[in-house]
Order: structure tokens, then sequence, then C-alpha cells
């Protein structure tokens, strides 16, 4: 198992103990009997239930299918991102996090019944077919989505490599779905692509799983011999519509640029379980300037390296507000029965800023242009647009665009963040504290 996993699963122990031990100061007496009682008469309640409908539902039911459908009943209401995983669905997340497993390359979650697409991946089948983020799958093959859960609709999209599979899509209110058939094929995660810019080193990270820190440390290497470091300006590191992953990696990928201090702290129920993680030393790029690009795409781990780059004025974060995911999911494996992904603690940026439900503000917001028939459709309503999202307790915020132009010739917020580099141009937010106007294309 992965170092991140016991890691977590380890906060998740003790916060159960902790909340064990505590209990005693909290619930004395008849309080405590009343509570404990009334629990007793709840799962009784379910008992009855689960067994009326074992005898006399109109045809014979699973008995493990009903479970594991109340199991995921009871963890969807929490928040959006807790989730049974059935041992299917836990060794496909397995084979995922590893860099490579088989499908249609999109990153999905579920929104009033329908699966929300959050951002198709780099160089995957459905990417060259033109889905993209925010559109809604109302029908697999066919068949309606709504009815399904978020596990049973995407084992439909999935398949035999060279195989088929017919989406219908909603893009934007009122307008007319569209239908696209998507050849299945195995999807090999390049987590980190890099190129020369002339004299800046632009990097990609396009997701954060175990191959992510080494191929981002084979690239900052790589870039400084080709420019020379004489010659080098600095680096983009573009963070656009990635969708996160393991903390463990956006950690390291955030020590990369730092040289001391806290990266991200992360705080569950109990204060006893608040982690904090910190740089070690030495910085990979040898303090060249780097600006890294967010857009409404770019969620979890993305935000912690931007958030922790920014409040060190490490960076200079450029592009529009980010998703605002600021929840840590620990996987719990279940013996043999699959495995819980259960939301365990909130993260924080180094000055103690939560993004839940707010996301990353840019220093320079530059916005894109949008082809007219995407406009008012390339915006992605954020964690705070989901249903059941955790509170931040202040203003929430959603809504940001998350489009980024096939053609880089194209791409605003990578032209700016080029000149930013260059010195061509010259703004009082760079490595500062975020600004709210957006600045001209």
């Amino acid at each position: 198992m992965r170092k991140l996993s016991l890691l977590m699963i380890g906060a998740a122990m003790g916060a159960g103990a902790a909340t064990v031990a505590s209990q005693p100061q909290l619930l004395t007496g008849t309080s405590a009997i009343a509570a404990s009682a009334e629990t007793y008469r709840q799962l009784s309640l379910f008992g009855d239930v689960f067994e009326k409908v074992r005898t006399d539902y109109v045809e014979a039911p699973e008995d493990a299918a009903l479970i594991e459908s109340a199991i995921n009943g009871m963890l969807t209401s929490l928040d959006p991102h807790s989730s049974y995983l059935d041992p299917k669905s836990f060794r496909d997340m397995q084979v995922q996090t590893r860099g490579e497993f088989g499908g249609l390359g999109i990153e999905v979650t579920m929104e009033d019944g329908f699966v929300k697409v959050v951002t198709p991946i780099d160089e995957t089948p459905a990417a060259q077919a033109g889905v993209l983020a925010n559109d809604l799958i109302t029908h697999i093959d066919g068949e309606e989505v709504q009815g399904l859960t978020l596990n049973q609709a995407v084992d439909r999209m999935r398949g035999p490599v060279n195989s088929a599979v017919e989406l219908r899509i909603r893009r934007g209110e009122g307008a007319e779905p569209i239908t696209v058939s998507i050849t299945r094929d195995i999807i090999r995660i390049r987590p980190v692509r890099w190129r020369v810019e002339d004299d800046v080193g632009y990097v990609r990270i396009t997701q954060f799983n175990e191959q992510t820190y080494p191929n981002l440390e084979r690239a900052l290497g790589e870039l400084t011999d080709e420019i020379g470091e004489e010659r080098l300006r600095g680096f983009v590191l573009d963070l656009r519509n990635n969708p996160g992953g393991l903390l463990d990696q956006a950690i390291d990928v955030s020590d990369a640029f730092l040289d001391r201090g806290e990266i991200v702290s992360t705080r569950g129920r109990n204060a006893s379980e608040t982690q904090r993680y910190t740089a070690r030393s030495g910085d990979l790029t040898n303090g060249k300037p780097v600006v890294v690009l967010v857009n409404g795409g770019s969620a979890s781990a993305s935000e912690i390296v931007a958030g922790a780059l920014q409040d060190h004025e490490r960076a200079t974060v450029l592009g529009t507000r980010s998703f605002g995911k600021g929840s840590v999911q620990t996987i719990i494996p279940l013996g043999g029965s699959g495995a819980l992904r259960l939301t365990t603690a909130r993260y924080y940026t180094p000055e103690g800023t939560s993004i839940q439900a707010r996301g990353i503000e840019p220093n320079i917001v530059v916005l894109q242009n949008v082809p007219e028939e995407l406009q008012g459709r390339d915006t992605v309503e954020g964690e705070a647009g989901l249903r059941g999202h955790l509170s931040n307790g202040e203003e929430e915020r959603t809504a940001s665009s998350a489009y980024v132009p096939p053609d880089p010739a194209d791409d605003t917020q990578i032209a700016a963040a080029l000149a930013l580099l260059r010195g061509e141009r010259v703004d009082s937010a760079s490595r500062g504290a975020p600004q709210s106007e957006t600045v001209p294309n």
C-alpha cells in the first residue's frame, strides 16, 4: 500500500480513538444512555426495513446489492467525495494512481443525477473526441444515467480496449444534446509534459499520481540543461484543468520549488489530528522565477501546490480562480470487501487559509479569448456548486473559466506568463497579494 494511504489511515484510526476517549466528557449518565439507545433504535429500524425489502419486494433482491446501496447512500449524504468502493472499483483506483488504466480518459463527478466531466485527460480518446470540462453525460450507450451511482456509470463507460461507447452529452442550458462515439483505449497517463519556450522552461502537470514527482525532477533538469543556467529566465508551471491526486505528490512537487517552510497542513475533526508538512532544504530550480497557471479545473492537489508557492511568494499565480476542493479523502481498505473513501480532514495553505468552496485567487487574473460557440459554457461551477459540499464558513465562490485553447499560440495565459518572466510585462501583484481586477487580453 502506498505511503499516503498508510499515513492517512493512521490519522483516521487516531481520530476514532480520540473520539471514543472524549465521549465520557461529552455525554455522561442518562444522556449517554439515551443517545446510545436512540442509535440502536435507528439501527433496528434499518434492520426491519432491510428484512421487509428482502421478503416482500415484488422480485427477490440481491442482499449484497441492497447493503452496498445502503452504504453508498450513507456516505454520499455526507459530501460529494465520500463513497464506497467495491472490490473492483478499489482495484481500478489502485491501478489508476499508478498511471495506466483502460477507459476513455475523463475525470468525472456526479451532479443532479448526471455524470459531470471535471476535465478530459490530455491525449486520451475523450479529449480527442471533443469532450469538454463541464459536459453533462445524460446517456451511456442509450441508457439513462439518472438512477445510476457514479461507480455504476463509470463501469458502463469502461470496457474492452478498441470497443466503442456512445455518450449523449448536454452542453449548456437549452442547447441541443450532442452524441459522441468514443473508442476505448489503454490510458497511459503522462503526468508531466515539458517543452522549451526559447529562454523559459514550460512544465505541465496533468495529474498527481505516483510518477509525478520523478517526472517533474527529470523535466526541470532537462530544461535547465537545454536552455542553459545563465540564459534560463524561469519556469511556467501549468496546473490548469489538473483534477488533483495523491497528497504526497503535491507535497513533493511543492518542495521542488521551496527551500524551507510549511507546505500544507491537514486538520481533522479533533485538534490532535492536525498534521503539518514542511519543505526540505534544496530548491531544484536554484531560485529561478516561477509562474503557476491555474483555472476553474485546477482542483485539490493542484491547489495545494499553487497555495504553497503563492503564500511563500515563491511564484506568481496567474489565470482564473481554481476549483475550491479543500478536503482530504482517506482510502480505508475493508479487508476483501473493497474500501471506504472518507473525507477525514480539510487542508490549509501555509498562511492557514482554507480554500474549501472558495479556491485559489490568482495574483494576476487573465481570461482566455473563448470562441463564440463556447461562450457561457467555458465555466466550471467549482466545489461550491456541488450539492452537499462541506461549508467553508465564509463567503463561497462558484463559476470560474476552465477553457484552454487547443493551440498554444492562442493561449493568452501562457503568453502573459512568458511576458512576465521575460520582464516584458510588469505587474504590482507579481509574487504578491492577489488582485481582483481582470487584466485585458
